[in-house]
């Protein structure tokens, strides 16, 4: 049997091992509670020394999760070890963990987006803010923040405060000493994943997150409250439009740059009036996206990975199950303003719903499951449309019980809406 190392601890990696487990023996570095069910945590932070292990252990494919250890270089690391990994190198994750490096990538090969100015400089900044002839404005840092870095400010006096905050290091330290000022386009976002090899690639059904804490988009902004995939929100004339204006110049115009992209680009859109701009890049899954799209995925999850990790992804065809997926997230009570104490998570029976529990914030003591904050658990239901399984999806929510879980009721709202029209 294939051994495939997960790098990652969250729903997004529990979700890939969950569907890759029949295919291969599945070891986390580190995994959570609940990952241990059907696979080997092992402890390893240093990159040398899990390379070391990934040798030792005779590990076919690593699968990168997170963005950190991307941005940080695990790939270049592993594949100094003629390591076969799945994720971009360091160079080419600066697509995610610098937005001044991606914003002027995408103005320097004509990839459609925001207008925008990146600068270190306030006066700059405010100058920029003063011409700008609508409001909202958005403000984002410039490095990583663990999907916080990106503030929509309602007023000009709001983006000035938010730059000054940002930019004397008060709001997110070093991430923020350099900012990028946007105009906000107006219309729906979407999700769309594209797994490369350099050259080639697979575009998956196109998702859509759930941002905000609470119903009706309201609230803080966080990591993802639920998400669903296929979205009805996309049509194939769409899908072409991102192929042919954003991902192709994308992998064309990161080979000039002799950062080839392997891995998964996931693309944050803006849609206006049918046409796709984009509005971030990453370089990894999103979650809780991935816990939908890998429950789709009708053909070997593993030659997919590993087809794209040895630049093979032609040869392979990847098929698409004709259902949808509709994944809640269940939170702990302080999410996402701190922590929250440790709960026992207790699960009534399954087996009569139609769907699965992506693991998340969880850990094992004396063989039970505790809730150890943040977002614990994503909830997934399948059907045969988006009401089908959002019902699914809510169903086995009713069924998860610990102190404190928070979760929106409206998830799937905009596509349950345009199924009525």
């Amino acid at each position: 049997m294939k051994k495939v190392l997960i790098v990652g601890s969250g729903g997004r990696e529990y979700s890939i091992g969950y569907f890759l487990k029949d295919e291969a023996k599945i070891y986390y570095a580190p995994g959570n509670g609940a990952t241990e069910e059907f696979a080997t945590n092992i402890d390893i932070k240093d990159f040398e020394e899990l390379a070391e292990f990934a040798k030792r252990e005779g590990i076919d494919l690593t699968i990168v999760g997170p963005e950190q250890p991307l941005v940080d270089g695990i790939v270049d690391v592993f594949k100094k070890h003629n390591l076969t990994i799945f994720g971009p190198s360091k160079e080419a994750a600066k697509l995610e963990g610098s937005k001044v490096y991606m914003k002027n990538f995408l103005k320097k090969y004509n990839i459609p987006t925001a207008k925008y100015i990146e600068t270190s400089n306030k006066d700059e900044a405010f100058e920029f803010i003063d011409k700008m002839e609508k409001t909202p404005i958005v403000v984002k840092a410039d490095g990583l923040c663990a999907g916080k870095g990106v503030i929509i400010a309602e007023s000009r006096d709001e983006a000035k405060k938010t730059v000054e905050e940002m930019l004397s290091g008060k709001a997110f330290g070093e991430a923020g000493k350099r900012v990028i000022v946007e105009e906000f386009l107006d219309g729906y976002e979407l999700s769309m994943f594209a797994i490369c090899d350099g050259e080639d690639f697979v575009l998956l059904p196109a998702a859509q997150d759930h941002k905000r804490l609470l119903d009706g988009d309201k609230g803080p902004n966080t990591g993802g409250m639920g998400a669903y995939a296929p979205t009805p929100l996309v049509n194939e004339e769409l899908y072409e439009k991102v192929k042919t204006r954003i991902i192709k110049p994308t992998l064309k115009g990161m080979q000039k740059e002799n950062a080839p992209f392997e891995g998964v680009l996931f693309i944050g859109l803006m849609i206006v009036d049918n046409a796709p701009y984009v509005l971030e890049y990453n370089v990894r899954f999103g979650d809780p996206e991935c816990e939908e799209l890998m429950a789709l995925i009708d053909s070997s999850l593993y030659d997919m990975f590993y087809n794209a990790a040895t630049k093979n992804l032609d040869k392979i065809e990847v098929k698409i199950k004709p259902i949808t997926a509709v994944g809640v997230v269940c939170a702990s009570k302080n999410y996402p303003y701190g922590s929250s104490e440790s709960a026992e998570i207790k699960i009534d029976d399954l087996s009569d719903c139609n769907g699965y529990i992506a693991y998340a914030g969880v850990k094992k003591i004396d063989n039970k499951l505790y809730a150890t904050g943040g977002r614990v658990l994503v909830c997934v239901g399948f059907g045969k449309n988006v009401k089908e399984a959002r019902d699914e999806a809510y169903k086995i929510v009713d069924r998860v019980h610990f102190d404190g879980k928070k979760y929106r009721k409206d998830i799937a709202y905009q596509a349950l809406k345009e199924m009525e029209n």
